[in-house]
Order: C-alpha cells, then structure tokens, then sequence
C-alpha cells in the first residue's frame, strides 16, 4: 500500500474486551485503500469521552454517537460543528440506498449529518438461567405473576443447589431505559415515551400513566423482598452482567442478543450454567414491548477534524466501499476459514470459533452501516442456537411493539434541557422504588418537571404531531 492512502481518525465505541484482530483491520485498510487510525473507548466512558472530545475539539474525522447520546450533540449540530451529509449520499452506490425513513427519524431539522447503524425495532426480553429453572420445575414466566413466582423462587428456593440462600431473582442496573425497568414498564402497558390524546390534542408523558406507577410498584416490590440486587440504582452494565455470569443472579432483563456470550462466559465459571430467553410476557394489556427508533447511532463527521469538501469525500467513500459484499462480511464475520466457514453462498458459525469472534472480530460490529437490510451481508446456514433465538424473538417482538409517537418529531427545548428534565423524572422514579419517596411526592415531582420545561417540550411535541397528522389527511 502507498503511503498517500487517505487517513480515515474514527472513534468508536468498544463492547467487547478486545478491539479487533490486528490482521481483520489491516485487510479492512487494503481492500478500502484506506489508513485507519481507529479510536477505540471502552463502552461504559464512551459518553464522557465523547463530551471531552466534543469541549476541547478533538473529535475524529468520525465519531460514533450513541442514540441514547444524540440529544447532547443537537445543538452542536445546529451551530454548525458536523458536515451536512445528505446532499452527497446520491453520490455513493452503498449510502444512496439507506433507507429514508431512518434517515428522518435522525434527521436535524429536516437535514441530514449522519451514516446510521442498524437496529431492529425490539431486542427487548428475559435472559434466564434454565438449569435453575429445572431445577426447580418451574416453567419459563408467560406473565408478570409467573416472572414474580420466578424471581422470588431464584432468590428463596436455593435454585442452584448448593444448600445456601445465596442467590436472587434479578440483576438490574443504574439505567431506566435499557435496564429492565421500561421493558417491565411496556409488559405493564406504559406507553412508550408518550401517549396520545386525540380528545384533548395533546401528547402525554409516560410517566403520567397509572402503568408507569404500577411498574414502579412491581420494582418496589421486588426491592423490598430482595428479589433484586440492592445496590441495582447505583449499578453499572458491567456489574450487573458479572451477577449473572457468576451464578448470584438468574434473570437478566434487556437486549436478548446478548445471550450467546453471557452463556459462552458464565460457562467458563461454571460449564452446568444454561440459559433460555422469554419474550412474551404478558400483562393487563397483553402483549406490549416497546420499540426503538431503527438506529442504534450514527457516525457524525466534524468540521474541525475535516477541513474539506473533498476529505469529507474520502471519508464518505470509505463508509460507503463498508458496505461492499467483502469488507461487509469481513466485518461482520472475520475472516473464512479462521474465523467461519462457509457453505455455498451462506456463512457458518462453529461453536468451537465463539470466543475466538468475541475476542477478534464481533466489536467491529460497530463500523457496520444498515447492516440488516444490506443484501451484500451474508445469510448464516449454521449459528449457536442461543443466538438463532434471539433473533426469532427479536423478529416476534415486531407482532406488538409499541412506538414512541415522538421519534420524528423535533422539540427544541427537549434538545436544549432534556437531559436536566429527564433526571427529575428518574430520580423521582429510583426514589419511589427505594422508598425514599411516595405517591404524593412522586406527583410533586412530575409538577417540577412540567414547571421547569416539560409543559413546554410537551407543546411543541403536540403541535407538530397534530399539524403533521392534519397535513397527511
């Protein structure tokens, strides 16, 4: 390779123990033509690293925002700190082809700055230790009384028999959204973010609905009893997994892709460790699980970093020659014949390669764009079972989830104080759970939330909602 290669600075976030195998990314760099200069930050400081390197200039050309993260980057956007990207992407075979609609769903007033990565709509479901479950005879939880019989039988009923009261139901963690606290809030009926009343012409927040109460009540609940781990308000991701891996805990409330590697580790610690996953859970509604908009992030490009129209180019090319059948798959699956096999025009994924992925390839997951709907990604014949799974129950999922009516639409005082409004709320909520405050209190701060900019995002909300339904009639 020449050394006059376009240097490509991308900051990601890694999800995985290793960044990737050193030969993948230099085969990535010849067959995209390209020097990569790949920043890779432990998931769990990724957004602190991203606001240090947005205050003090320092981006990459390239640098993954986490949906959960995008809100802080509005304003920036707005001041004119990224590339506008839209106009160029008819200029690309790959980028044309993105799909509109996720297009908008990220768009900032109605422009586009981001290369999304794909999602389904719901990963959401019960990661559950099956031999405990055997071992109790229990069946896998279809409700919310069974999941409660679950979780307090896996703490009282010594599920692993060893002789000792020393496990629990559940491990949660410091996060109400992708923690288990919405997806129980969804099975209990909460609508996702917002609901609509056409009576009134208003959207309403989640947290006004008596099912947000009912869920904080089940946590409580489950809190009080020790069916969950205590300190779970103040948990990181990382904890609450090891309580799983370890055997302390039995049920794991989040995304059920991450199955097959919470089975592959905790049977390094313990090889009579088996897992099944639950995504049907019903409630006093049914079946409900609420959805996410179909990215995951977006990989944003900064003016600081890229000086020209024709880097920004270079760059786009890049992301663009990604989502070409070889370097797709090599970033998808690692490289054949150590790290998959393949049989006719279909991938091969072998038990006995797992961890070698883990350790190798899986964190380059995140450089891949529209990943599901690209025809050039190749179909897997052969897959672990736990992770066939959790693809089907994701699929399912589909059949009744429950959107934020809120995805598209912009509210600009959501952008500005959104974050500070939001703690209000989910401070209310922990305290409520750990019975540092009641009904009446927790209503008090709902006010707090209305008075301090809430009525006001819930304004603009439902101005756009109703005009733009009156607009499409």
């Amino acid at each position: 390779m020449s050394d006059d290669r376009p240097a490509i600075s991308i900051m990601a976030p890694l999800h995985f123990p290793h960044p990737p195998n050193e030969e993948i990314v230099q085969e990535i760099e010849r067959l995209t033509g390209t020097k990569l200069e790949m920043n890779w930050v432990p998931d769990g400081i990724y957004t602190d690293k991203v606001n240090t390197a947005l205050t003090t200039n320092t981006l990459k050309k390239a640098t993954f925002i986490k949906y959960s993260d995008y809100i802080i980057l509005k304003n920036s956007i707005r001041s004119g700190a990224f590339w506008e990207i839209g106009p160029y992407l008819q200029q690309y075979p790959n980028l044309k082809k993105l799909n509109p609609d996720i297009l908008e769903q990220a768009a900032v007033d109605g422009k586009i700055y981001g290369l999304y990565t794909e999602r389904p709509s719901s990963r959401q479901g019960l990661i559950i230790r099956k031999d405990w479950l055997d071992n109790l005879g229990l069946a896998k939880p279809a409700t919310l009384d069974e999941l409660y019989e679950v979780l307090k039988q896996f703490t009282y009923g010594d599920p692993d028999r060893d002789g000792k009261q020393d496990t629990f139901g559940l491990t949660d963690r410091n996060d109400l959204v992708f923690g288990a606290f919405k997806t129980l809030s969804s099975y209990f009926g909460t609508p996702n973010g917002w609901s609509v009343s056409e009576t009134e012409q208003r959207l309403i927040p989640e947290f006004e609905s008596p099912a947000y109460v009912d869920t904080m009540d089940f946590m409580k609940k489950l809190y009080n009893e020790k069916l969950i781990n205590q300190d779970f308000a103040v948990t990181s991701k990382e904890v609450q997994r090891d309580k799983v891996l370890r055997g302390l805990a039995g049920v794991y409330i989040g995304s059920m892709q991450d199955v097959q590697r919470i089975h592959d580790e905790a049977k390094l610690i313990n090889p009579k460790a088996e897992f099944t996953l639950a995504n049907r859970i019903a409630g006093p509604q049914g079946f409900k699980v609420w959805s996410i908009p179909n990215y995951n992030g977006l990989y944003l490009f900064s003016k600081k970093a890229i000086k020209t129209e024709e880097e920004l180019k270079q760059v786009l090319e890049f992301f663009d020659r990604t989502m070409d059948k070889d370097v797709a798959n090599l970033l998808r699956y690692g490289i054949e014949g150590k790290h998959y096999t393949k049989v006719g025009d279909q991938v091969r994924l072998l038990e006995e390669t797992s961890q070698l992925r883990v350790n190798e390839v899986n964190s380059l997951y995140t450089l891949m764009l529209a990943d599901l709907s690209n025809p050039n990604v190749l179909h897997i014949a052969e897959q672990e079972s736990l992770t066939t799974k959790a693809d089907e129950l994701s699929a399912d999922n589909e059949t009744f989830i429950v959107k934020d009516p809120t995805v598209s639409l912009e509210s600009k005082t959501y952008d500005e104080k959104g974050l500070e409004l939001y703690k209000i709320i989910s401070d209310a909520t922990y305290n409520y759970i750990l019975g540092k405050l009641d009904g009446k209190g927790f209503a008090k701060e709902i006010e707090r939330w209305k008075q301090s900019g809430g009525d006001q995002i819930t304004d603009e909300y439902s101005k756009e909602y109703f005009s733009k339904k009156a607009a499409s009639r």
